[in-house]
């Protein structure tokens, strides 16, 4: 039984727990509510916050998602007390003398992640913007400033924009929530990249990945169950397309999710993994599932359920549901729905997620009835041209209200109003984002007048969204097919150089003939003569060292001589 109490005017939601005690506060903040010049601000934020409680026995830590950010511990009351009321103070008045350090850690930490196989489907679905954030690296970071800082935790980590849970039997006596006063932020709605449903794009092989957005509903999650349980059957156990196949329902906002699943598949296999994949879906938009599977799913969900509520691991996502507008759902209630979940009310949700759908596959679609996702612009700016040195058919045009490239691929167009990223690079590369991820790269090295160029864009660029990077090895500038990096050309030799260095072969070629000969028939003596052998080998090292002295003189004056 969850218990909703409140304090420091931030609501809590408290019940009890088999286990150790445990506490989260949570804020409606994340990378979805981010822009793109700026991503990765909100995860410093956490950091930064985390920094100030410094290192203690007992577990605690931070994560940011796309739509929440929550600092979470488990240990005694007291413990929970002073990590909370810590975290609090830190926001208050964050430690702005590490800023430099945790940006360089969390460039580390992203350095060190393994990109997951459907990141690519949420640029594509939702372009560069609040949900296709979680698609891209948070080049934000080296922009982000002190005062954005500040002006970012005093807009959301509020105590209007928070809803703390506690694991125990009492909210800590201890425990006080400082923060300052702010509203209630609205999750972001998803916003769309896609002008057709069902697409495709063209991605890595080895998998299959497919998504789509449908309305948030108990329904909607035992479906992606039901589906993950008839791939695993129809791929992997009868057809042996796939080895490791998976499903996954993520809620986005009040009132919408995305279920995603994946197959991977060997690369003769991707066209026939495709296929199965397909017909799977048609089979359960039409009503065509086996009722045992529903009834299994759902057994499986209210077990899970029951067990959740004994250890009180359901408060995370019931304080979410209250940061996002809904009410708390008890846990009869949510058996009760689970149970009351119908194979013709899977079918309708198989059919939606069919309409909504994004596949991500390694050959063309079309066949399977998708529509390619457009890679490109419908339209370029009218402007100035500038022309590429390797490719005379391609160009990049700059005008007053955009940058477009035009190249054998097709079009891209940003426009500067709506431009939402530009990184720039010190040796004049430039980067631009729109807002459907159409992406425009300007390389000076690879353009007829790549200075100009480069100055025609910077002209349009709207203040807040330039990021400057880090200078690149000169081996990672691009230049024009055919041709190389130059390499320096050695000075002409001087007729002095050309005079000594012929005097010195004079000198020590002599040299080396004659001590070279001496130390031979000095080694020789030294293993003949038994008597004197101690003088004749330091004859015979001296020679060698003059010998080799006298080889160094030969190789230099020839060096030297021809420069």
């Amino acid at each position: 039984m969850i218990k909703q109490t409140s304090i420091d005017g931030v609501p809590v939601l408290l019940a009890p727990t088999t286990g150790p005690a445990r506490a989260g506060l949570a804020f409606r903040v994340g990378y979805a509510d981010e822009p793109l010049a700026r991503h990765g601000i909100t995860h410093l934020v956490e950091h930064l916050a985390l920094h100030s409680v410094g290192v203690a026995d007992y577990h605690y830590n931070g994560a940011t998602g796309a739509e929440f950010t929550y600092f979470h511990m488990q240990g005694g009351e007291a413990e929970i007390a002073a990590f909370l009321n810590g975290v609090c103070a830190s926001l208050r008045n964050l430690p702005m003398h590490r800023l430099a350090v945790e940006k360089e850690l969390l460039q580390a930490e992203a350095n060190g992640r393994t990109p997951g196989v459907a990141e690519p489907m949420a640029i594509w679905r939702h372009g560069a913007r609040d949900y296709g954030l979680s698609g891209y690296p948070e080049w934000g970071l080296p922009a982000i400033t002190e005062d954005e800082l500040r002006d970012w935790v005093a807009r959301y980590f509020t105590r209007e924009n928070a809803v703390l849970w506690v694991a125990g039997d009492a909210i800590p006596a201890d425990l006080r929530l400082d923060l300052p006063a702010g509203v209630r932020m609205a999750a972001p709605r998803p916003s769309s990249a896609l002008p057709v449903t069902p697409a495709f794009f063209p991605g890595s092989s080895g998998v299959v990945v497919w998504d789509a957005a449908v309305p948030r509903s108990t329904a909607a999650g035992i479906f992606a169950s039901v589906l993950e349980r008839v791939m695993f059957r129809e791929l992997r156990q009868d057809a042996g397309l796939s080895y490791t196949v998976q499903t996954d329902y993520q809620t986005l906002g009040r009132d919408s999710a995305i279920v995603t699943a994946v197959a991977d598949s060997l690369p003769e296999k991707q066209g026939a993994v495709l296929g199965a994949f397909v017909d799977v879906l048609a089979t359960m938009r039409v009503g065509r599932i086996d009722p045992a599977d529903v009834t299994a799913v759902v057994n499986k969900r209210i077990e899970s359920l029951r067990h959740a509520e004994d250890v009180a691991a359901r408060l995370p996502a019931q304080a979410f549901n209250l940061l996002t507008g809904r009410a708390v759902e008890e846990m009869e209630q949510a058996v009760a729905e689970s149970r009351a979940v119908t194979v013709a009310d899977v079918a309708e949700v198989a059919a939606r997620a069919w309409s909504t759908g994004l596949v991500m596959a390694p050959n063309r679609a079309d066949w399977a009835g998708f529509t390619a996702a457009p890679a490109g612009s419908d339209t370029a700016v009218a402007g100035h041209q500038f022309l590429f040195q390797a490719e005379p058919a391609d160009r990049l045009i700059v005008a007053p209200d955009g940058v477009s490239l035009i190249t054998g691929d097709g079009v891209s167009t940003v426009r500067h109003a709506e431009c939402v990223l530009v990184r720039a690079w010190p040796d004049g590369a430039r980067q631009l984002i729109g807002p459907d991820g159409t992406v425009i790269r300007v390389e000076p090295t690879l353009l007829a007048d790549g200075a100009r160029a480069v100055a025609a864009v910077d002209g349009g660029i709207r203040p807040g969204i330039r990021v400057y990077q880090p200078a690149r090895d000169p081996r990672q500038v691009p230049q024009p097919q055919g041709q190389v990096q130059p390499v320096a050309t050695p000075a002409p030799v001087s007729s002095h150089d050309r005079t000594v260095g012929l005097l010195g072969l004079i000198f020590f070629w002599p040299l080396v003939v004659f001590f070279g000969a001496l130390t031979a028939l000095f080694a020789i003596g030294a293993l003949a003569d038994s008597e004197d052998r101690g003088i004749v080998i330091g004859l015979t090292v001296f020679c060698a060292a003059v010998t080799a002295g006298g080889v160094f003189g030969v190789r230099r004056s020839a060096r030297r001589r021809r420069g």
